[in-house]
C-alpha cells in the first residue's frame, strides 16, 4: 500500500508540474490587475509615478568624413573600443570598402557613458549626416522570464525532495530523472536569456557609418567616366567590326543577285 500511494503521489506532483509550465501566464494575468490597483493612489494622488520601464537603446550614426580619413577614424573608434578608452565595449561587427566609392561601418556594445565620446572621436568635428535613436521597453519580457525562472527552480526543488525518497521504484526514478533534466535545461535557457537581456539594458548598441561627401562622390563619378571613356570607344568599334563582319557576306551575296537578274534581263531584251 505504501509503494502504491508514493507512486500516486509522484503521479499528482508531475501532473501539477505539467500544468504549471503549460499555464505560465495565469500568475502573470493574476498580479497585474494587483499592480495597476496598488499604482492608482499615485496616479489620483498626482505623484510621479515609476514607469519601471527597461529601456535597450540602439543608435546609428551616419558621418561624412574624407576619403582618405575613413580608414584612419574607423582605427580610431575600433582601438577606442577595443581598449575600454570610455568603459567596457566590445566590437560586434566592421565593414570597410574602397575604390571610387569609400566607406565604412562599424558596430559596437557599449555602455551609455561611452556612446557619445566614441561619437565624438570617430566625427573629430566633422558633419554628422543623420543620427537615429530607438529603444525598446524590455521589462515585461524581463519581468516573464523572472517569474518562468523562480517557477522552475520550485519545480526542480519539489523533484529533487521526491528523488530523496528511498521508497520508489526503478520506473518512477527513471520518470524523476527525465523530469529534472527537461527542468534544468529549461531554466538554463531562462537564465542564458535573461542575461542577454540585462546585457541589452546595461550596454548600448551603437553603429558609426563613414561616407565620403557628395561632393567627392560626384568628382569620384567623373573621374570614373573619364577612366571608362577609352573603354566605351574599344568597346564601339569592336562593335562596328563585328557588324561588318557580318554584314559583308550579305553584301556579296545582295550584289551577286543583282548582276545576275541584270545579266538575265539583258539577254531576254536581246532574244526579243
Amino acid at each position: 500500500m505504501r509503494s502504491v500511494w508514493t507512486t500516486a503521489a509522484l503521479a499528482l506532483t508531475l501532473a501539477a508540474a505539467a500544468a504549471c509550465s503549460k499555464h505560465p501566464q495565469s500568475e502573470e494575468a493574476a498580479a497585474a490587475p494587483s499592480a495597476s490597483a496598488a499604482s492608482a493612489p499615485d496616479r489620483a494622488g498626482g505623484a510621479a509615478a515609476d514607469l519601471g520601464v527597461k529601456l535597450a537603446y540602439e543608435h546609428e550614426v551616419d558621418l561624412k568624413v574624407e576619403a582618405a580619413e575613413i580608414p584612419k577614424r574607423l582605427r580610431a573608434a575600433q582601438e577606442a573600443c577595443n581598449g575600454g578608452k570610455f568603459g567596457p565595449c566590445a566590437v560586434l561587427g566592421l565593414q570597410q570598402q574602397g575604390g571610387d566609392f569609400p566607406s565604412a561601418s562599424l558596430q559596437v556594445r557599449v555602455v551609455p557613458a561611452g556612446v557619445d565620446p566614441l561619437i565624438a572621436l570617430a566625427g573629430k568635428g566633422d558633419e554628422i549626416a543623420s543620427r537615429n535613436t530607438h529603444a525598446e521597453d524590455l521589462a515585461v519580457v524581463m519581468r516573464d522570464n523572472s517569474l518562468l525562472q523562480d517557477r522552475l527552480r520550485k519545480e526542480h526543488t519539489r523533484l529533487l525532495e521526491f528523488q530523496g525518497r528511498h521508497d520508489l521504484k526503478i520506473q518512477d526514478m527513471m520518470i524523476l530523472s527525465t523530469q529534472i533534466a527537461q527542468v534544468e535545461a529549461q531554466l538554463q535557457g531562462a537564465q542564458q536569456e535573461g542575461a542577454q537581456q540585462q546585457r541589452r539594458v546595461d550596454t548600448q548598441l551603437l553603429t558609426l557609418r563613414f561616407n565620403a561627401p557628395q561632393s567627392q562622390a560626384n568628382r569620384s563619378e567623373i573621374g570614373q567616366a573619364l577612366g571608362d571613356f577609352g573603354a566605351i570607344v574599344t568597346g564601339v568599334v569592336a562593335w562596328m567590326i563585328r557588324a561588318f563582319a557580318v554584314l559583308l557576306p550579305l553584301g556579296v551575296v545582295v550584289l551577286g543577285a543583282l548582276w545576275l537578274i541584270r545579266l538575265l534581263r539583258g539577254r531576254g531584251r536581246k532574244a526579243a
